[in-house]
């Protein structure tokens, strides 16, 4: 598997990251049990920032599209090519654009959303 980042696309580095990795383990270049590069290793290779690795395997981990074993390493996820076309992006945006529409739908401005969102997300109020 090469990735390839291209610093002039408005995609974000570890979006990039992402992406190419999830389109590896799709096209089977990738298969479940295959060892990834560390984040040090990976970044060194790439000439990027530890820390844009590092949240590029965070994001695929919460997606069960790669595991960290501790110090043996990280590995593609025994489910992953099954998880790698879930989008949880684009499943969070649908349900919160709905409720958006439902809250105007019953009057909600903009402005008191923001605020319930925020309460909710800070656990003031609700969950």
């Amino acid at each position: 598997m090469e990735i390839a980042i291209d610093i002039d696309d408005p995609m974000p580095l570890f979006a990039q990251l992402v992406s190419q990795i999830k389109h590896a383990v799709g096209s089977s270049a990738l298969a479940p049990g295959n060892a990834l590069p560390s984040i040090r290793q990976l970044a060194n290779d790439l000439d990027i920032n530890a820390k844009t690795v590092a949240k590029a395997y965070r994001q695929l981990e919460r997606d069960s599209i790669i595991q960290t074993r501790g110090y043996r390493g990280t590995f593609v996820h025994p489910d992953a090519q099954a998880n790698c076309t879930i989008d949880l992006d684009a499943i969070i945006t649908g349900k919160l654009e709905a409720t958006i529409i439902a809250c105007r739908a019953d009057g909600a401005t903009d402005s008191e959303i923001r605020i319930a969102f925020s309460n909710v997300m800070n656990n003031k109020k609700g969950a």
